[in-house]
């Protein structure tokens, strides 16, 4: 068997450190979820942590670790976002500065965010791996460096997470994970493997980048293509050095999720459990809603919604993206008489029919369609595929050639 650098006894150390620290976030049962699973379905709200994801709690706990350690420059570290958020309040916590050093194409809200709990950003890399590299030169002059996932330390903070589910929910029978660079399941995994051996403990990846996914198939950490995926928070193209040997041993699988499922789990958390989730913490509701995570008829899951932080103009894409997969929304054009009266009759049969007009465009002049005829294209609130059947038909009876979208 494998011999990993962190254990049981290491995780309640941490655990013991971080009480009062970090907030214990709930574990709730959701009868929805648990009807279309035919399982009990349980959400480990992480994304109601301090920061808005797990990542709190290895910044604090490798600050707590190595405070002695530390000059006077404080710690630095490199993240596109939670981790940066973690590490900032885990230093203002601590009394010390941190300087976060970014990714030049990091959201505008997340630098904001890191900056307002009192960090110092700099934007310098085109991608992760590269801001990485520029904040370890940085911390050559005497600062700490927190590495955003591939760290004991890091794995061991993570993994309080595991001890506090076992604590709320003694039995379950399997553990669902987001992962990408593997602190979060590395640390999660080694708390109720050591407990709950029984326990299966599945990891889930974005089919976009499936680091994890491949290195067990290929028995070796791969650095994958990264594809652009709404779970920006699980994108890591090549998992840690220290994580991967504690996901070759203690982790049973990985599964992949696809786009569209994950932006239906994001839809699916806020509309039935008032959950805002980012992709990455809906990703294990996403696999378990498309049937890529096997549970016995009855039995108890666990869905780790590692964090909530969606930026707003990536939450309206998600949501409309979600509401359009699920035929809450039409779109479709018709052409009608450019008289009046035209566009009243046509939206009073969108009405009559319980559609609800989002918004509307006339395309005048077009070349499909004579002088004295306008186009007009609507984007209408449905109840699903069978109510856009049932205008659709009836706007045609009516004599209106629709399109739809």
């Amino acid at each position: 068997m494998l011999k990993t650098e962190i254990g049981l006894e290491d995780v309640r150390r941490a655990a013991r450190l971080l009480e009062g620290r970090v907030i214990r976030t709930p574990l709730v049962r959701s009868p929805t979820f648990s009807r279309m699973a035919g399982a009990e379905v349980y959400l480990k709200l992480e994304c109601l942590q301090t920061g808005g994801s797990f990542k709190v709690r290895g910044a604090t706990y490798k600050l707590l670790r190595r405070r002695e350690e530390m000059g006077t420059g404080g710690v630095v570290a490199a993240s596109a976002g939670n981790h940066a958020q973690g590490v900032a309040l885990a230093a203002r916590a601590a009394g010390i500065s941190a300087t976060i050093v970014m990714p030049v194409w990091a959201s505008a809200g997340k630098q904001e965010a890191t900056q307002g709990y009192g960090a110092e950003v700099i934007l310098a890399g085109d991608s992760l791996a590269e801001s990485i590299s520029v904040a370890k030169r940085i911390a050559g002059d005497g600062r700490l460096f927190i590495h955003p996932y591939d760290d004991p330390e890091i794995i061991t903070g993570q993994g309080t997470m595991g001890l506090e589910i076992l604590e709320d929910l003694p039995d379950p029978d399997v553990v669902v994970v987001p992962i990408g660079g593997g602190g979060l399941i590395g640390g999660v995994a080694t708390a109720i493997k050591g407990l709950k051996p029984e326990t299966r403990i599945v990891g889930v990846q974005a089919a976009a980048c499936p680091s994890a996914h491949q290195a067990l198939r290929e028995g070796r950490r791969v650095r994958v293509e990264a594809k652009r995926s709404i779970a920006d928070g699980i994108s890591v193209k090549e998992i840690g050095e220290a994580n991967y040997p504690i996901i070759r041993q203690l982790v049973d699988e990985v599964v992949l999720v696809e786009e569209e499922e994950i932006a239906s789990a994001v839809l699916a958390l806020l509309e039935r459990k008032k959950v805002l989730a980012e992709g990455a913490g809906a990703a294990p509701l996403a696999a378990l809603l498309a049937s890529k995570v096997l549970v016995p008829k009855g039995g108890k899951v666990v869905l780790l919604i590692s964090g909530g932080n969606l930026d707003p103009p990536l939450l309206e894409r998600v949501i409309r993206q979600g509401l359009m997969k699920n035929g809450r929304i039409m779109r479709f054009s018709a052409c009608i008489d450019d008289v009046p009266g035209s566009l009243a009759r046509l939206l009073g049969t969108v009405a009559e029919e319980g559609g609800n007009v989002l918004s509307i465009h006339h395309a005048r002049g077009g070349l499909d369609h004579s002088l004295f005829r306008t186009r007009v294209e609507l984007e209408v609130e449905a109840r699903g595929f069978d109510h856009i059947d049932e205008m659709r038909e009836v706007l045609e009876a009516r004599g209106y050639e629709i399109v739809v979208r």
